[in-house]
């Protein structure tokens, strides 16, 4: 283990090093293993022994840096940390386990003795379609959630348990139509402000919603409600909370010594030594740890672009050059390939995902063709203008109209994400239905516009919790979701529109089914600008079954509004976000129109179709 460990290449590190209960010689007590090259003496120290770094020496095993030993009578739930002793120093660190499956309760910071094997999972079916419900041509309507404010307890303001979570959130995603559940960060944290962003305990589930069996209770249950589960994973940086991975023997072990390489500007963290090998092996392993023992779905990986730039968020002078002379971090560009490699050759039928806000290339492509490796990327161009777009007046939005057809001009260039995540609804930002202008009905409309244009548009989709029903209040992790907005006409029929949307999303192949070529988009009208209308018509594998949307963002209806369309005879109205039920004017077209004969633009059919004020239209041929 030792050998490979070293040479970086473990993909399963953790199974040796950390704390494993169950000996050889005794069952009932622990084996305990730590690297740490750079100590001159290595302890675990406990509530066993009174926390004394002399009770429970470790011993070295030479040159590979790996400290080991084991400790009779210890068994599930033991508190412990390392004691360690920096060369040349007379001082003790004391640190928690980079590989502890489990932690206490923050502010305390000790980790916790746990077995991962006494588990049993019941989740065989989706396991065995797992790999179909996640492939490029699948929908997949991704709901992001918190959560620590999801829901909580109504009394107290306190946190709901994974296990109470569990069947909440499986019920809310069965209802809504969302095939998956995206959460933020879960590994162990110590700022509850930082949103897990800014972990410590790689390998522990945070203990503030219950133990590590209970994190998997929830895996487990939303599996079998059909629902997928993804976490955000950061390999991107590390806090320096003296328990934690900083300067974790004395030197800087998983960070850099250069402080132009070691410490992030923006966000006050360590940044990951990736050409140390010990360090890939932790990270790599780490992935693979969620995948097997967790049996999660995908990885949202954080940050990529803070990864791939060694000048990210610095000015001149502040960074290092790497050896041509380029700002592109070399060894985290080959760390980011060999994690993809690892994980899809590993866990067939998971999902990488990378939130990438630069133009780096191939982030989408495998690494055989010069690409990162990911299966997706999170489109952050087209959620910057389309939000910008919507922030417009309606009447200056013809000045801005290319803002939302920019996106088509590189939508097939990586296999995109089109997300509208916390980032857009925090500090100071204010939450979506505040972006919009207007009077409440005009902000409602817009919100139903805006995700009947999304979820026509080309690219899988997530949503972050509380969008779909018009969360007023910027959001804020200290406290629930305002449910109660759901006793108001326009928030439940925001929610109603995207049950129903998802719900079509799902069954019309046309919408999902060719997300990442041209095949699947062609324009119908673009160049409307005067009016603000855009149209396009979507196709899946069978290009006979096309699905038409239709956009009118102004508050104006357009009565005998003309569209070239493939097919003639009678096309059903599939859904109209003007319906009175989702809290619209009821403006629309009866739910049937007929496409004359006549040449309109490229095609020899012709649909005239009563368009509702800032309103979308779905139609297929009957």
């Amino acid at each position: 283990m030792a050998t490979i460990f070293n040479e970086g290449t473990h993909t399963h590190a953790y199974r040796k090093l950390g704390a494993h209960p169950g000996g050889p010689q005794d069952p009932a007590g622990t084996v305990f293993a730590v690297w740490a090259p750079n100590a001159e003496e290595v302890a675990v120290i406990g509530d066993f022994n009174g926390w004394q770094p002399g009770a429970t020496p470790l011993r070295s095993r030479g040159s590979s840096g790996i400290w080991e030993g084991f400790v009779p009578q210890l068994s599930q739930g033991a508190l412990y940390k390392y004691a360690l002793h920096p060369r040349g120093r007379s001082d003790w660190l004391e640190k928690a386990d980079p590989y502890g499956f489990a932690a206490e309760v923050r502010p305390r910071s000790a980790s916790v003795v746990w077995d991962l094997n006494r588990y049993e999972w019941n989740d065989a079916a989706w396991l065995a379609e797992r790999a179909a419900r996640q492939a490029f041509d699948a929908p997949i309507s991704v709901y992001e959630v918190h959560l620590g404010s999801w829901k909580r307890v109504p009394e107290t303001n306190e946190f709901l348990g994974y296990r109470d979570l569990a069947h909440q959130l499986a019920e809310y995603c069965q209802q809504m139509g969302y095939t998956h559940l995206e959460l933020m960060p879960i590994t162990e944290h110590p700022f509850d402000g930082s949103w897990g962003y800014q972990s410590l305990g790689y390998y522990a589930p945070t203990s503030r919603f219950g133990t590590p069996d209970d994190f998997k209770y929830f895996v487990d249950t939303l599996h079998q409600s059909g629902i997928g589960v993804l976490v955000d994973w950061v390999p991107g940086h590390f806090p320096y909370d003296p328990h934690g991975l900083a300067m974790f023997d004395g030197t800087a072990l998983y960070e850099h010594s250069d402080p132009r390489q070691a410490w992030h500007p923006d966000w006050g963290t360590k940044i990951f030594n990736y050409g140390r090998h010990e360090v890939r092996s932790f990270l790599i392993s780490n992935a693979l740890f969620w995948l097997e023992e967790y049996h999660l779905d995908g990885l949202r990986v954080d940050a990529v672009a803070s990864m791939l730039y060694l000048d990210y968020a610095r000015r001149e002078g502040e960074w290092v050059p790497n050896e041509y002379g380029g700002r592109e971090n070399l060894e985290a560009i080959d760390f980011l390939r060999r994690m993809n490699e690892v994980v899809h050759t590993e866990c067939p039928g998971v999902l990488t995902i990378a939130e990438e806000s630069t133009s780096w290339p191939m982030v989408s492509r495998p690494p055989y063709m010069g690409g990162l490796g990911f299966s997706l990327k999170w489109n952050m161009g087209w959620m910057n203008d389309t939000l910008g777009y919507i922030s417009e007046d309606p009447v200056h939005r013809r000045w801005h109209h290319n803002e939302l057809s920019f996106s088509l001009l590189y939508a097939f260039h990586e296999n995109f994400v089109l997300p509208l995540s916390h980032d857009e609804v925090v500090h100071g930002k204010g939450s979506l239905l505040s972006k919009v202008p207007g009077s409440p009905w005009q902000q409602f409309a817009t919100l139903r516009l805006l995700f009947g244009y999304m979820w026509g548009h080309p690219g899988k989709k997530l949503l972050f919790m509380g969008c779909d029903f018009g969360q007023g209040d910027e959001w804020s992790e200290a406290k629930s979701l305002d449910w109660h907005l759901l006793q108001y006409p326009f928030q439940s029929g925001l929610q109603r529109w995207m049950t129903d949307l998802n719900r079509l999303y799902r069954a019309e192949p046309a919408l999902h089914q060719v997300d990442f070529d041209w095949p699947g988009f062609e324009w119908l009208e673009v160049h409307d600008n005067e009016n603000s209308v855009f149209a396009f018509l979507r196709r899946g594998h069978d290009p006979d079954n096309p699905v038409v949307v239709v956009s009118n963002f102004t508050p104006v209806p357009r009565h005998a509004y003309r569209l070239g369309v493939p097919r003639g005879g009678h096309w059903r109205e599939l859904l109209n976000s003007d319906a009175e039920m989702y809290g619209g004017s009821n403006l629309g077209n009866g739910g049937l129109v007929w496409a004359t004969d006549e040449q309109w633009g490229n095609h020899a059919h012709c649909l005239e179709v009563t368009l509702p004020p800032l309103g979308v239209l779905l139609l297929k041929p009957a």
